[in-house]
């Protein structure tokens, strides 16, 4: 039988995952090359790449500037 407190973890590395997974599409929906967008998904915030990207800046330059 598994503890509660495991349980309790697997949760918390499921939830942590599946907010990785969804920052990562998030910037690949931007044009963040995926091995770039899986590396920094949990590093910057994709809303600042989203607003240089809308004001014309390429993905990977937002990366530079917001990184």
């Amino acid at each position: 039988m598994k503890s509660a407190t495991t349980t309790s973890d697997q949760a918390t590395d499921l939830e942590d995952r599946s907010v990785h997974n969804w920052r990562v599409s998030q910037l690949a929906r931007l044009g963040v090359p995926g091995h770039l967008a899986e590396a920094y998904a949990d590093e910057i915030d994709w809303h600042q790449i989203a607003r240089l990207v809308q004001r014309g800046c390429s993905p990977t330059m937002a990366l530079l500037i917001v990184g």
